[in-house]
């Protein structure tokens, strides 16, 4: 097992020296095309980044409504698993208006933001 080891890390280390390796080169004035970065303008990104963090989140919170209603159903007549899952229930309400109001926010903000900018 140790001869299979050694003769492994000496081709790893053979290979590493002699076999060509590729290299990219950065240019300076197109950062955004060389590294593989969109060419969309600033406040477009920063938008879509946060469209798309909002939408995970709210998929999160119906998830967790999803998983609340299951464990209601299967608790049997349980009230610490009703309660528990009313609770889990309320929260995950309240997360999914936070979320929207959240999204109402900053597209109104972005809204006014490009209005302002543009004259």
């Amino acid at each position: 097992m140790k001869k299979i080891n050694i003769v492994l890390m000496f081709v790893l280390a053979i290979s590493a020296v002699f076999l060509p390796h590729s290299v990219h080169a950065l240019s300076v004035w197109q950062v955004g095309g060389t590294l593989g970065l969109g060419t969309a303008n600033l406040q477009a990104t920063v938008l879509n980044i946060i469209r798309w963090l909002l939408g995970l989140l709210g998929l999160i919170g119906v998830i967790m409504i999803l998983y609340a209603g299951f464990t209601w159903m299967t608790a049997g007549g349980n009230e610490e698993k009703i309660e528990k899952a009313k609770k889990i229930i309320s929260a995950a309400i309240i997360g999914l208006v936070i979320i929207i109001l959240s999204w109402a926010i900053v597209t109104y903000s972005l809204g006014v933001l490009s209005n302002v900018i543009s004259y």
